[in-house]
């Protein structure tokens, strides 16, 4: 799990990148290994370098990879470099990358590959840059080899008249500015001054290793062995155990802390440390034993390459102490730290006490502990160790120190306690599985034995025992601890729960229902105040004044089970758990213990550094069945053991990495299409227009936990804040809109430190041609025109529409003046000349007059309905409320009012609607029609029936009146069956007119619809 880099946590490292502890061995360092074929593509690694930009260079046998510690590109992507396997590479100050391969020689620098043909063939050995920047490269060649100076992009080489041998196979350039020259059969003393040669026969192969010793004097791998040339004389310089004699010693390198590195051809790494030397091969996870080549980058990380893969090794917080340094076994059960600073230690085959890379061991002899003959020990990389092998297996046990000073362990077969040098039985306590000691200032020790109880022991009382179902359990109790305030024992069961027993009573008991974190109890810690911290399970349970809070993930723990809990100097709680080793200040913790005090439900999250493997820690699923689990020695060291050693991390020196990482864009993939990041920052990138899915591909360089690099970005127009990536090394987009755009990436190494500048692209996706500003303002005059076209001709129709209906109601109100005229006025102007001739009749024939009159008031009547007929007829042309149906039969009801003839109407089909024009046509026609019925065919009968049928409409009014000669002409002044066939004829309806003297009249009329 990452770890969150907390500021108090840098504020108590030590400053500066991170470097090897020259004090451990090459197991105690953090390894990572990737293996070709797996992380890498097929093909031994032969050389690595590491250019000022941050990246990782591997030469391999099928060409050059980029690795920035996660993934490796193959490199160049579209040039081609010299052929063959590249053998040798450099990373001059000024970011050359230089490479050396089986055919010539080759240097890269900003996009550009420069081949140099005065080593064209040559198989490039070694490069080397010297204090002026001159670039030397040495390389074999038939049948002289060559030793090329390159500057200013001219070549000058030497040995072509063959005093450097067939081959030029080491270059090394001392502090002194010295350039030394292996060849094959000695040392060349290049500058300065004329060269001067050292012969120094029998390498097959030539001189491989050259490196400055810790005295400035030069350090040469030869014949199995490390000499230095002193006054031109070769001495051992390192007496090297007789296994490593054997090794056939290549490349030397010597770290920033004088740790002396090399590699062999068959036997893995040779590690060379303040007086010792331990080899590092595959049986102990090297990725192979032919190592090719070493490294230290500028992190301080040293990295191998072998024909098999990639190793790392780094410097971490937790170092590891195993059978390799000393220990009777890998597996520890308990340790304590001592007040003299010893630690003490429990495997199976012994108990183990450590002081300063001495071990004393103890065995079981007799039922008593005691030292192992010096005469076993077998380990001689660790000095003065009295220590045994082949112990018999003595099982494990518990250990514990007292006021006084006395270290307690349990065995198989007692109990024992070491006092004047030397251990004594306790008479009367069983061996066996003791889980926990305890002990008080009065003296007493109480052992919690899984099959005995509670055990009470005080010298000169008798051995008192209390099972398990005395104190309410069926199981045993896992923890103790002794209460020096309330004089009381803490006991923690191993299914969970807490009691405290005091004078023979329980007085107290906690479980899950109280609060208390559910599962084992695995370990019991004592503040001064009285406070008690237990470790289970479920989590971290705080006991206090009757109260119980725990803490689990759910407040910001990396998971629930804790195996113990420890205080540093600097008061900062440490928690070893499944998931790494947890830090929290104590501030945080306060924190916490206040918000549970005032609320025992509030959700208060604490901040945790959080070390994993990483870091060199080792998690263990469980915590283990023994104690102590941790001690923390006089110095302020933590001591706790791990599956497979004894683990320890100094609080107070804390290493950290001060480098920021380098931070760099890749490339951008835009729909499925890659483009690599311009060379030069202010080149803008272009892309495609449309672009929908974007992947912008950046790394950050920190090579000690690339898996801890953690970035955030922001595109700069788009994003309003900084997203959070975690380790994540690609960011997405969808839908960008057209524009320029400058994406920005930050990163942080292991340890926090942030490099604020970072990095940035800037890109332009332009718009497509319908995204443009012309081709937008086309659009909208486009738009604007067809809107004017579309109010210009709605205009036009609704004048068209208009005098349409003004011309319809001026040709009807035409008709009905002409009816006016013909009709009403005419007959009213014939009434007031018969009136006025009435006048002389009236006094000479009464009685004609009468009658006279009577017909006049006849002929007014008549008048009168004519009128009112008129008038109907030029409202109903207002009226649009009602259907055809409807008003056609209100006109027939009344016209055939007051009257004798009889009106039938009959509607077969669905009625429908029609347009407002068709209907008032029809309607007149229909009305004039019955009109003329009753007006002057005088019918007793008139039928009026509308068909409504799928394709149209048929009216049809028929009467039983006097009838007339349809081909005849029309009466004189009456327009009546003109207007009908004219009204017909512009709707485009079809008129049909039958009628005969005294045989009624029909009339038909066929619209389609």
């Amino acid at each position: 799990m990452l770890g969150v880099a907390l500021v108090g946590l840098l504020l108590t490292a030590c400053p500066g990148a991170f470097a090897l502890n020259p004090a451990l061995n090459v197991s105690q360092y953090t390894h990572a290994a990737w293996k070709v074929g797996q992380s890498f593509p097929q093909g031994a690694i032969l050389s690595i370098a590491q250019t000022p930009d941050g990246y990782l260079w591997l030469g391999t046998e099928f060409g050059l990879l980029r690795f920035d510690g996660v993934r490796s590109v193959s490199w160049p992507p579209n040039q081609r470099l010299p052929s063959g396997p590249i053998r040798s590479l450099l990373a001059a100050h000024d970011g050359t990358l230089w490479i050396g391969a089986s055919k010539g020689l080759a240097s890269w620098k900003d996009g550009k590959l420069t081949q140099y043909a005065e080593l064209a063939g040559h198989l490039i050995l070694a490069l080397v840059e010297d204090r002026e920047g001159v670039i030397w490269a040495g390389g074999y060649s038939v049948p002289t080899g060559r030793l090329c100076a390159i500057q200013g992009g001219s070549a000058r080489c030497y040995g072509e008249d063959g005093s450097l041998g067939e081959a030029v196979s080491s270059l090394n350039e001392d502090s002194k500015g010295s350039l030394w020259v292996g060849v094959t059969d000695g040392l060349w003393r290049w500058k300065p001054g004329p060269p001067k040669f050292y012969p120094l026969a029998g390498e097959l192969h030539g001189l491989r290793g050259l490196a400055e010793g810790d005295d400035g004097g030069l350090l040469i791998a030869f014949r199995g062995a490390i000499i230095r040339l002193v006054d031109g004389k070769a001495e051992e310089a390192y007496a090297l155990p007789a296994a490593v004699r054997q090794l056939s010693v290549r490349k030397l390198l010597r770290d920033r802390d004088g740790s002396l590195w090399a590699r062999t051809s068959h036997q893995g790494l040779v590690h060379i440390h303040q007086g010792r030397t331990d080899v590092f091969a595959q049986p102990e996870g090297l990725s192979g034993n032919d190592v090719s080549d070493i490294l230290e980058d500028r992190e301080g990380n040293i990295w191998v390459a072998t024909f098999n893969g990639l190793d790392r090794f780094s410097d971490a917080a937790v170092a590891t102490y195993s059978a390799a340094q000393g220990l009777s076994s890998s597996r520890v059960v308990s340790v304590l730290a001592a007040s003299d600073g010893s630690i003490w230690l429990r495997t199976p085959d012994g108990l183990n006490r450590w002081n300063h890379w001495q071990v004393e061991i103890y065995c079981e002899r007799g039922n008593r502990l005691a030292p192992a003959p010096p005469q076993r020990a077998a380990r001689p990389e660790v000095a003065n160790e009295s220590a045994a092998t082949e112990l018999p297996e003595q099982g494990a046990g518990s250990l514990f120190q007292d006021d006084r000073g006395r270290i307690w362990a349990s065995t198989l077969h007692g109990v024992h306690y070491l006092e004047i040098d030397r251990f004594i039985t306790a008479s009367g306590v069983p061996g066996g599985r003791v889980h926990a000691i305890a002990g008080d200032s009065q003296g007493t020790v109480w052992f919690a034995h899984q099959y005995d109880g509670l055990i009470r022991f005080r010298p000169g009382s008798a051995v008192q025992q209390i099972s398990w179902s005395q104190l309410g359990h069926r199981d045993f109790a896992d923890a103790l601890a002794a209460d020096p305030l309330g004089g009381g024992l803490w006991l923690g069961f191993f299914r969970g729960g807490v009691t405290y027993f005091k004078d023979g009573q329980l007085l107290a008991s906690y479980t899950a229902a109280d609060g208390l974190a559910e599962g084992r109890i695995n370990d019991f810690r004592l503040d001064q105040d009285g406070t008690l911290w237990a470790a289970s399970e479920g989590g971290l349970s705080r006991l206090r004044n009757g109260r119980v809070a725990t803490l689990t993930s759910k407040n910001g723990l990396p998971c629930d089970a804790v195996h113990w809990s420890i205080e540093d100097d600097a008061h900062s709680f440490w928690l070893y758990t499944p998931c790494g080793l947890v830090r929290i200040a104590r501030s945080e913790m306060d924190a916490w213990a206040a918000a549970v005090d005032k609320n025992k439900d509030a959700k208060w999250m604490v901040q945790a550094a959080v070390f994993g493997s990483s870091d060199g820690v080792r998690n263990r699923a469980n915590a283990g069945g023994f104690s102590p689990h941790v001690g923390k020695s006089p110095d302020g060291k933590l001591w706790f053991f791990s599956l497979d050693g004894l683990s320890v991390i100094d609080p107070r020196h804390l290493p950290l990495n001060g480098l920021a990482p380098p931070v760099h864009i890749e490339q951008i993939t835009a729909d499925h299409k890659t483009y690599n990041a311009p060379s030069d920052v202010k080149e803008s990138l272009p892309l495609p227009p449309l672009v929908r899915d974007l992947e912008i591909d950046y790394t950050g360089l920190s090579f000690v936990a690339p898996d801890k690099v953690r970035f955030r970005y922001k595109l700069e127009s788009r994003d309003r804040d900084w997203q959070d990536a975690g380790n994540r090394r690609q960011a997405f987009y969808n839908d960008l809109p057209p524009g320029k755009y400058r994406f920005r990436v930050i990163a942080c190494n292991n340890s926090g430190v942030w490099n604020e500048a970072g990095a940035f692209l800037d890109f332009i996706v332009p718009p497509a041609y319908y995204q443009t500003a012309w081709f937008q303002l086309l659009c909208v005059a486009a738009v604007l025109a067809l809107l004017l076209a579309c109010y210009r001709l709605r205009s036009r129709q609704l004048a068209r529409q208009f005098n349409v209906r003004l011309e319809e109601r001026v040709r009807e109100r035409t008709r009905i003046a002409q009816e006016l005229h013909d009709t009403l006025l005419q007959n009213i102007a014939g009434l007031c000349l018969q009136i006025g001739g009435l006048s002389k009749v009236l006094a000479v024939a009464p009685a004609s007059a009468q009658a006279r009159l009577k017909g006049l008031r006849q002929q007014g009547e008549e008048c009168l309905r004519e009128a009112r007929q008129a008038v109907w007829n030029l409202r109903s042309l207002e009226s649009e409320s009602l259907d055809l149906t409807t008003e056609l039969r209100e006109s027939g009801e009344r016209l055939t009012a007051q009257t004798p003839t009889r009106l039938i109407f009959c509607v077969e089909g669905e009625p429908r609607r029609f347009a407002l024009n068709l209907r008032e046509q029809v309607l007149r026609i229909g009305t004039e029609a019955i009109a003329n019925s009753v007006r002057h065919a005088r019918a007793s009968t008139i039928e009026v029936r509308i068909s409504f049928e799928a394709k149209g409409m048929r009216l049809r009014i028929s009467d039983d009146g006097r009838g007339f000669t349809v081909d005849g002409a029309s009466a004189p002044g009456h327009f009546g069956l003109t207007t009908m066939r004219e009204r017909a004829q512009e709707i485009g309806a079809a008129i049909v007119i039958s009628s005969a003297p005294e045989r009624g009249t029909s009339i038909e009329v066929t619209v389609a619809l």
